[in-house]
């Protein structure tokens, strides 16, 4: 029997995951069963192209920032029901839906920086440029911890995918308020912060598994020198307990 798929499970401490946790057990049974997991997943394509096309009707009428934020909205309930509901209904699609939704999660990402390209001056597309090239580094750090960890940890610092959402949608309604002067001047203390808490992720994730690596190597001498104590006491059996990664290592 194969193993669990660990990428099925998330680690998410955010501040709002208490909150989705008790709405989560409403939701899943009342969804339709005509509705699938993958269907969900999908639609994220749909969200994407509305928020391109609605961010480019902004450019000549910011208060198409409103449907911009419905898109996001909407892309939040089907990329977190998705996974949700196919072990509901044990769907077993579960490597699938790791690899489409995050591909797609992407794809999410990209869309709603370039429809801020659409409506910033052209000065600001470098900050924007970095700062999708920041963004990505986190996806990318996040999905090689996972390869490294098998833990797919998916929040920092309390910070995580619904309450990056929730901030979009906040800046987009100070945007229709106040106009977009304030957030091209801001874009640089974002990217700031984003290139710190990247470092802060790096230096933490990289001494975790340094240390998980140690202890399997400390693991692995201990082992060599008990056999070679075997072999030079051909009398006496010394059994070496075998040790798992979770035992070496902390996680």
């Amino acid at each position: 029997m194969q193993n669990e798929f660990a990428g099925a499970s998330k680690v998410n401490t955010s501040f709002l995951k208490p909150l989705e946790r008790r709405l989560e057990p409403l939701v899943l049974p009342r969804i339709p069963a005509c509705i699938e997991s993958y269907h969900l997943t999908m639609l994220t394509v749909v969200w994407c192209l509305g928020i391109l096309g609605f961010s480019y009707l902004a450019a000549k009428d910011i208060r198409w920032l409103w449907a911009v934020s419905v898109m996001i909205i909407f892309q939040y309930i089907t990329d977190h029901f998705d996974g949700k509901i196919g072990k509901y209904r044990a769907t077993g699609l579960e490597r699938w839906g790791y690899y489409m939704a995050h591909l797609l999660d992407y794809f999410f990402l990209a869309s709603v920086i370039i429809g801020y390209a659409f409506i910033l001056p052209e000065r600001s597309r470098y900050q924007l440029l970095f700062m999708l090239v920041l963004f990505g580094a986190y996806d990318m750090s996040t999905f090689l911890a996972f390869a490294a960890l098998e833990e797919l940890k998916i929040s920092y610092l309390k910070f995580g995918p619904t309450e990056f959402r929730l901030a979009l949608v906040i800046i987009n309604g100070l945007l229709v308020q106040f106009g977009t002067r304030h957030m091209i001047s801001g874009l640089k203390y974002v990217n700031i912060g984003a290139l710190i808490g990247l470092c802060v992720l790096v230096y933490q994730t990289q001494k975790k598994i340094w240390q998980i690596d140690m202890a399997r190597k400390r693991g692995q001498s201990q082992a060599a020198a008990a056999g070679w104590e075997a072999r030079e006491s051909p009398g006496k059996i010394t059994v070496q307990a075998s040790q798992t990664l979770y035992e070496l290592g902390s996680r």
